[in-house]
């Protein structure tokens, strides 16, 4: 499928990985819709990108539809969605704080693995009702982590969380099939986004020497230039695919 004049939702797309997303996938002509729990950053960059700013939190099945509805109505019905938006925290499950707290497990599986499935679902269900173009109808690209393979001490909650998007990629892709929908995800690795920029420059660039080649953190537009591929490339379903220079993660 090609960009141009399509529209596209992006969650999380008001910074990081997804803002990104936004600026790679509006160069190709898409029509944006930027879902963000942070009302300004969704304003901010529909405005940089002529699209259209959209609050919502992803985890409401109220909140994702209204999105997609005032999207709709701007810019057409969208077909093509990239979930983006996760939360992090670490923690060790017994620690000199105690036990891993199970609301706080429950709010990274509630946001990144539930709310990924959310969208995922509503975005389907008004897709499916109109007309494919060619041999498809549209695209789901999920965001995953290297954390789903390679979970840090402290990651249990999120490397959960990005395991089950990992593992509902390829059951999404053969349920869709018959709607002639596609679902990919992407796995990045150490990739500057605003977690990191938190870090002083010497613990970025200790954090990029561990990746083997190239031996820096990703910048966001590669994950951009890889979720457009996804895209147009029609033969890519069911797949996710590690963005991560070669690193494996040590337990620490």
């Amino acid at each position: 499928m090609q960009l141009k004049d399509v529209a596209v939702l992006i969650t999380g797309g008001g910074s990081g990985l997804g803002a990104a997303t936004a600026r790679a996938m509006a160069a190709k002509g898409a029509k944006i819709g930027v879902i963000d729990q942070n009302k300004d950053n969704a304003e901010k960059v529909a405005a940089e990108l002529k699209g259209v700013a959209l609050h919502a939190d992803v985890t409401s099945e109220e909140q994702i539809k209204a999105a997609i509805a005032k999207a709709e109505a701007a810019h057409g019905v969208a077909r093509v969605l990239m979930n983006c938006a996760g939360i992090g925290g670490s923690q060790r499950i017994v620690g000199r704080d105690g036990v891993y707290p199970l609301e706080k497990f429950a709010r990274i599986i509630n946001v990144n693995l539930i709310g990924t499935f959310n969208c995922l679902r509503l975005f389907a269900e008004r897709l499916a009702t109109i007309e494919p173009i060619g041999e498809e109808r549209g695209v789901i690209i999920n965001t995953a982590s290297v954390a789903a393979y390679e979970g840090q001490i402290g990651q249990i909650a999120y490397a959960a969380s990005k395991g089950g998007v990992v593992g509902l990629t390829l059951p999404a892709a053969r349920d869709l099939a018959s709607q002639k929908i596609r679902v990919n995800t992407i796995a990045p690795g150490l990739f500057l986004t605003p977690l990191l920029m938190g870090l002083s420059e010497e613990a970025r660039k200790s954090l990029g020497a561990q990746v083997p080649h190239p031996t820096r953190l990703g910048d966001a537009a590669e994950y951009g230039s890889l979720a457009v591929h996804i895209v147009e490339n029609a033969m890519l379903n069911g797949e996710t695919i590690r963005l991560d220079g070669a690193i494996r993660m040590a337990p620490r």
